[in-house]
């Protein structure tokens, strides 16, 4: 997969965000930001060395996929993750979109709309991307009429999983 290095600018109506790549640099942020949603969003406290190992991982090898984050102020207030899903159906890539966040004084200011609205310029650029997909928690009512007011629909799938990790 490609990766980007261009930045784009938005401007909200309480702040001017910056979207970029992340790179190995920003990897603490990442780790903290996931930990921090994995615990609000879920209830689950992360192992700490196999997060960062797992940031590292994906932002050493962007085949595995890429990080997104916006800025404002010189800080980090939120962050992306695309995955890969391969369509044979629409002989395209899916993007996935995980690992949201945004931190409290960036909610409601349009920080994930920017994000969105970044990767979805991405996305509809590439000739083999065919869509973008995301999962959410069932009760987190809040994102998914975020989602819904950028244009998502809900899907008629349902996810099961076998984690072997957590």
């Amino acid at each position: 997969m490609r990766s980007w290095t261009s930045h784009w600018a938005f401007s909200t109506r309480a702040m001017i965000i910056t979207i970029r790549q992340a790179t190995i640099a920003d990897a603490p942020v990442i780790a903290r930001f996931n930990s921090l949603m994995a615990a609000e969003t879920e209830n689950k406290m992360l192992d700490q060395a196999l997060l960062q190992k797992g940031v590292e991982a994906i932002l050493s090898d962007p085949s595995k996929g890429l990080y997104f984050l916006a800025e404002a102020d010189g800080a980090v207030v939120g962050q992306t993750m695309i995955t890969y899903e391969w369509s044979d159906w629409r002989n395209g890539t899916f993007w996935w979109i995980q690992s949201v966040y945004v931190t409290q004084e960036g909610r409601g200011k349009g920080v994930f709309k920017s994000l969105y609205e970044y990767i979805l310029s991405l996305a509809r650029s590439q000739t083999n991307v065919c869509g973008l997909r995301l999962y959410v928690e069932e009760n987190n009512t809040r994102a998914r009429q975020t989602y819904e007011r950028l244009g998502m629909k809900e899907s008629h799938y349902r996810m099961y999983e076998l984690d072997f990790v957590l």
